[in-house]
Formats: C-alpha cells, sequence, structure tokens
C-alpha cells in the first residue's frame, strides 16, 4: 500500500492527476485519515500530496476555504513525526506563497494560538535541518506578510496545552519566547545549510522593524548578549573573510545585510552594555571595512560586465537586481560603521591599529565610503585618531582635502 500511495504522491505533481483527485473529494479521503490513521508514514504521505495539490491556483483555493481541512492542518504542526511536520510546514508555505489565499491562512494561524506553541517547539528543540530551515520559511513569510501577527508572536510566551501527546496525556510546553528559539534554530542550520541561515537572519531583520521586536531582542533574560554574540561571531569568524574571493560578497549580501541591520539597530539602542564596548569590537569595525572593500570589487566587476556589449537584456536585469542588493549591503554597513567610528576612544584606536584592523588603507576606503553623508562622523573618529597616530591622521587629511577644511 505504501508504494502505490507514493506512485500517487509523485503523479500529484501533474496538474491533471492533481485535478482528478480533487474531483474524487482525495481532500475528504485524506481528513479521515488524519483522523483515524496510527500510520506516522500515511499521514505524512497524504500531507505531502496536499501540498502537492496546493501548487495549483483553483485547488490551493478550494483547500484554503475549507475551514475543517485548515484546522485540522494546523494541528498537524502538534505532530511528533518530522517527516509530517515538514510536509504540512511545506503546504502552509505553498499556501501562504499564493496572494488569493494567503490572508485566509494568515487569520487561520492568528486564531490558533498553539501554532506560536509548536513552531517554537520545532525551532528550539529540533535537529532535523530540513525541517528547521521549511518552519523559519514559514516564519519569515508569515511576519513578511502581517505585522499585527509578528506582534502578536513578539509579546506572546504564555504557556499553553497543545492537546495530546502520544501517550494521550495533555503535553505542557514551556513558556516560549520567539527570540531565543530563533536563536537555537539559526545554531543549528548554520553549518549544513547557508539558505537557512539567510532565512533565520531575515526573521531577526522583521523583527527590528517594530520597537517591540527590537525591544524583545535586547531585554531577553541575558540583556540581548547570546544574539550580539551569534551575529559577531557569524561576522568576524565565518562570512566574508581574508582568505574568501572579493566576489563572496556576492553570494552573501541578503545574510550580511540582515545580521548588520540586526547588530545595527542592537547598537542603537543598546550601546552601553558591557557586550557592546568597543574594546571587544575592532574586529567587528575590521569586518565592516572588509565588507566596504569586497563590494568595491564587485562594483568594479559589474561595470566592467555592464560594458560587454554581448550581454543580453536579462544579464542586465540580473545585474541590476545585484546593485539593488549590494547597494542595500552598503547603506547598512555604512551606517553601524559610522556609528562604532563615532564611539571610539584613543585607547580603541591604539588597540585597532596594533592589531591590523586600523590602518591608512582601511581608514581610506571607511572615509571613501562614509563621506560626505556620515561626515560628523567620520571627523569625530579622525580627531581621536589624530592622538593614537598623528602621521596616519595627517595622511588621511591629505587624501580627502574636505576633512582638512573642517580641521
Amino acid at each position: 500500500m505504501e508504494n502505490d500511495i507514493c506512485k500517487v504522491w509523485d503523479m500529484s505533481m501533474d496538474e491533471d492527476v492533481a485535478l482528478f483527485l480533487q474531483e474524487f473529494n482525495a481532500p475528504d479521503i485524506f481528513m479521515g485519515v488524519f483522523a483515524k490513521s496510527k500510520c506516522p508514514r500515511l499521514t505524512e504521505i497524504c500531507v505531502g500530496i496536499l501540498g502537492n495539490m496546493a501548487c495549483f491556483q483553483d485547488i490551493c483555493m478550494s483547500i484554503s476555504k475549507d475551514e475543517n481541512l485548515g484546522q485540522v492542518l494546523l494541528q498537524r504542526l502538534c505532530d511528533s513525526d518530522s517527516p509530517t511536520l515538514l510536509e504540512t510546514s511545506r503546504l502552509l508555505l505553498t499556501c501562504l506563497s499564493q496572494p488569493e489565499v494567503a490572508s485566509v491562512w494568515v487569520e487561520r494561524i492568528r486564531e490558533n494560538p498553539s501554532v506560536y506553541d509548536c513552531v517554537c517547539f520545532i525551532m528550539s528543540s529540533s535537529t532535523n535541518v530540513e525541517l528547521l530551515v521549511k518552519v523559519g520559511e514559514v516564519v519569515d513569510k508569515l511576519f513578511d506578510l502581517d505585522e499585527e501577527l509578528m506582534l502578536n508572536w513578539i509579546k506572546n510566551g504564555t504557556c499553553r496545552s497543545v492537546g495530546p501527546s502520544v501517550d494521550d496525556s495533555p503535553e505542557e510546553l514551556p513558556d516560549f519566547k520567539i527570540v531565543p528559539c530563533i536563536l537555537e534554530a539559526a545554531k543549528q542550520v548554520r553549518s549544513d545549510n547557508p539558505e537557512g541561515l539567510d532565512v533565520y537572519m531575515h526573521i531577526l531583520q522583521l523583527l527590528t522593524t517594530v520597537d517591540e521586536g527590537i525591544q524583545a531582542i535586547v531585554q531577553a533574560p541575558d540583556g540581548g548578549k547570546e544574539t550580539w554574540s551569534l551575529l559577531y561571531d557569524l561576522i568576524c569568524h565565518e562570512l566574508c573573510q581574508p582568505d574568501d574571493p572579493p566576489i563572496i560578497v556576492q553570494e552573501q549580501k541578503t545574510v550580511l545585510a540582515s545580521i548588520l541591520s540586526v547588530l545595527s539597530a542592537m547598537f542603537a539602542s543598546q550601546s552601553e552594555q558591557e557586550y557592546i564596548k568597543m574594546r571587544k569590537n575592532m574586529p567587528l569595525i575590521g569586518s565592516l571595512i572588509r565588507i566596504l572593500q569586497y563590494m568595491e570589487g564587485c562594483g568594479k566587476r559589474s561595470v566592467d560586465n555592464s560594458k560587454d556589449s554581448e550581454q543580453q537584456e536579462t544579464g542586465r536585469a540580473d545585474l541590476n537586481e545585484e546593485d539593488f542588493h549590494l547597494k542595500i549591503l552598503k547603506d547598512i554597513c555604512c551606517e553601524l560603521l559610522s556609528n562604532m567610528l563615532q564611539e571610539l576612544t584613543k585607547e580603541n584606536t591604539l588597540e585597532g591599529l596594533h592589531q591590523g584592523h586600523l590602518n591608512e588603507q582601511t581608514c581610506s576606503c571607511a572615509f571613501q565610503n562614509l563621506l560626505p553623508l556620515y561626515f560628523t562622523s567620520v571627523e569625530s573618529f579622525l580627531e581621536v585618531l589624530r592622538e593614537a597616530d598623528q602621521t596616519l591622521a595627517d595622511n588621511l587629511e591629505k587624501r580627502f582635502p574636505s576633512l582638512k577644511v573642517h580641521a
């Protein structure tokens, strides 16, 4: 039976087969399976078939409008079987990606508090990277679609019963908070799945678009230290490293932008915290400047490509999109760098010079990108630099005459 129904699962990717299944009320049959079956594999396959069917707009609308089916599918998020959870998440993401029915699912999820608990439980406890990535994509899509739902989840955390466990006794989940759950999932996927890391970093970035989200990050039990440490480690030790070719910034531009956006929001709101003291963050300043240096290399490459007379229109469109994302990354990078430079003391600067994070080349790159928009920050840093290394300060003034005029 499993082999036969798996063939149906494969065939359901074909629209004609999907329409045939709908015509013969397959969703109702699957409802009966969900209600009575004690076989996890059968449940997984049935949800998977529905996921394939939902890829087609008319069928997706029919599935989405069925309130009973919708409720039953959301209950599958509380399942203990990872493959079933994966197929349920895939189905939800498919429906949330259809503009015609996305709002139906957002409202349904908003009215089902257990979804929050189940999603947080998966993010905080699962070691299945594929499942974590798919659940992350669902959360990312939900937050992107509906700010109200995101605010509800940020403020959430009350302990609830989420239904019977495998031994039919009520299962009480812990008092979940969204930020620690996101961080735990990010740690699981960081080494095995770059795309998954990108998803979770974007979720954090979405949280910083509202004041409540920033507060949830910086007012965690550890004052946001865990978040800062993870993002700091990613920027300083994993992404866009000195032994990487400059083109790596093109591959990592979206995850870099998300991470730097969160760091920038944290720095602006919580700069007095011990974990953000400048003596610990010279490597971060060095990493920010390196990102800017690599982007300059990518920019030159883009110009060369754009001059290629044989470049097709589609190529130009891709290039413009790349330039757009790089511009976002540059803007975020410059904002954080300017804020950090403005807070430097003489001691911090001497440390940066000693460690090699600051020298004439890196400072020139920073000034080139920060001027004229962040003139005040550059001027403030130059005054501190003059106390630490007069010669370097003089050389930079010669390279950037506008600074000398205001000195």
